[in-house]
């Protein structure tokens, strides 16, 4: 699970699945190269279900599987601790740390 996006792509998924494009729209940041790297090893992995609908134009939507719904509430403290602590951990100098 290392990586600066994976855990928000779970996040992100966590309340349905979605198209690329909106997964795309919903990370800010993100690269379409690195999001298809990051979910081809989350499915991998067995984290996101990919659900490829044989039409025109092609449709393909990402979902969490139970393993990822799992690690999602694993994950969940952290995120609030994150939230709680974000005005001090943005004024950390992080270029300056060695």
């Amino acid at each position: 699970m290392g990586g600066k996006w994976k855990g928000l792509i779970l996040f992100t998924l966590q309340d349905g699945p979605l198209r690329f494009g909106e997964l795309r729209r919903a990370v800010p940041g993100i690269s379409e190269r690195v999001l298809i790297l990051q979910l081809r090893e989350m499915e991998t992995t067995g984290l996101l279900h990919r659900e490829m609908y044989h039409q025109v134009p092609p449709k393909v939507e990402y979902s969490l599987t139970e393993f990822g719904h799992s690690l999602n509430s694993a994950m969940a403290p952290l995120g609030e601790w994150g939230e709680e602590h974000i005005e001090r951990i943005e004024v950390i100098p992080w270029d300056e740390i060695r």
